[in-house]
C-alpha cells in the first residue's frame, strides 16, 4: 500500500515531468497545499504556470477553476450570482471560485472591489452573495500569477493581501536545454492522447497533512525563525546594509508561514523534525513578498536572492 509521503513523491515527479526546467515552483506548489496555503507566482509570460497548477488539478483529480483578470472584472464574475428563473425565484449560479484548484491569471490587473471578493475566499474559505456565505470545496488552494511591475496595466497589491499568500515563487525563462527538452516533450504529448491519471487522492493530502502537523521543532529553530524575522523589522541592529534596504518588516504572518514550510520540508526529507536547513530552504518564497524593500534597494537594483542571502549571513542558527 503505497504512503501518503511516497505518493506526495510520486507526484513531485510527474509534475516536475510536466513542467521541465523548473523544480522550484513545482515544489513550491506542493508545499503551499500540503500547508492549506495560497501561492503567488511572478514572471514573464509564457513559463509555464498556467501548465503546472491544470497539471496537478489532473493529478489530485480535482476540481480547477481559471479566472483571467482584467480592469472591468466584477466581484460575481468571481463568486457568481443570483439570477432570476423561468419561475421568478431567485436561484443561485456558483462562479469559479467553487472549485479546489484555482488560477488566478494575471491578478494585478484587477480593480480593488474584486481583489476584496478574492481575499474573502482565500482567508475564510467562503463567498458571500446577497448577504449569504456559503462555504468553498477542500481543499482549496488559489493560484496567482502576476507579471512584473513594469509591464503595462499592472498595479501593485495591496501589502494586507500580499501577506495571504503562503508563499511567493519568482520564475524566469527555462535555460536552452530545458527549451530543448520542452520543444521534444511537446512532439510527444501531440503524438500521445493519453490524459493524466491520478496519483493520489485527498484522503491523502488530508493523511500527510496530519504527519505533517506532528513534524517537530526544537526551541533553537523556533528561535531561528524568530530572528529572521525580528531583523527585518529591526534591520539597524543587524547590519548597515540591511537597514538601507529594508523599509518594512515582515508580520507575524510571516513567522507562521516559515514554521509550517519548514515542517513541510522536513517531512518531504523524511524527516519527523526541522533542522536550520529546512527554515533556509523554505525563507525567500515565505518573506520575499511580505518584506518592503526600500527604494534604495530598488535603485540599486538589489534582488530576492541578495536580500534573502545577506539576511542569512547576519542571523545565524543556534
Amino acid at each position: 500500500m503505497t504512503t501518503p509521503r511516497q505518493a506526495v513523491s510520486d507526484l513531485l515527479t510527474a509534475l516536475s515531468d510536466r513542467l521541465i526546467g523548473q523544480d522550484h515552483i513545482v515544489r513550491g506548489l506542493v508545499i503551499a497545499l500540503l500547508c492549506d496555503g495560497h501561492l503567488l507566482v511572478e514572471g514573464p509570460p509564457g513559463t509555464g504556470k498556467t501548465r503546472v497548477i491544470k497539471a496537478l488539478a489532473q493529478l489530485l483529480g480535482a476540481s480547477f477553476g481559471r479566472v483571467q483578470f482584467t480592469p472591468d472584472l466584477l466581484p460575481s464574475d468571481l463568486t457568481g450570482s443570483e439570477i432570476y428563473t423561468a419561475t421568478r425565484e431567485l436561484e443561485f449560479r456558483s462562479g469559479p471560485l467553487f472549485n479546489q484548484l484555482i488560477l488566478a491569471d494575471e491578478i494585478n490587473r484587477a480593480p480593488a472591489r474584486v481583489q476584496s471578493a478574492l481575499l474573502e475566499a482565500m482567508e475564510e474559505r467562503q463567498v458571500t452573495v446577497g448577504g449569504s456565505s456559503m462555504a468553498l470545496p477542500r481543499p482549496f488552494l488559489v493560484m496567482a500569477t502576476q507579471n512584473t511591475m513594469d509591464q503595462e496595466g499592472t498595479y501593485p497589491l495591496p501589502e494586507a493581501q500580499l501577506d495571504r499568500f503562503f508563499m511567493k515563487i519568482e520564475i524566469d525563462y527555462p535555460s536552452r536545454d530545458a527549451d530543448f527538452m520542452i520543444l521534444r516533450q511537446q512532439q510527444q504529448e501531440e503524438l500521445s492522447s493519453s490524459p493524466l491519471t491520478s496519483v493520489l487522492n485527498l484522503d491523502d493530502i488530508e493523511a500527510a497533512q496530519r504527519q505533517i502537523r506532528a513534524v517537530t521543532l526544537s526551541d533553537s529553530v523556533v528561535q531561528y525563525i524568530v530572528d529572521l524575522v525580528h531583523a527585518t523589522r529591526f534591520p539597524e541592529r543587524y547590519s548597515e546594509e540591511l537597514d538601507r534596504w529594508i523599509q518594512t518588516g515582515a508580520s507575524t504572518r510571516a513567522s507562521l508561514a516559515l514554521q509550517r514550510a519548514a515542517r513541510a520540508s522536513a517531512w518531504l526529507a523524511e524527516r519527523d523534525y526541522v533542522e536550520p536547513r529546512d527554515v533556509r530552504d523554505v525563507l525567500a518564497p515565505c518573506l520575499i513578498h511580505r518584506v518592503q524593500l526600500s527604494f534604495d534597494a530598488r535603485a540599486a537594483k538589489v534582488s530576492s536572492e541578495q536580500f534573502v542571502q545577506t539576511l542569512l549571513d547576519h542571523v545565524a542558527a543556534k
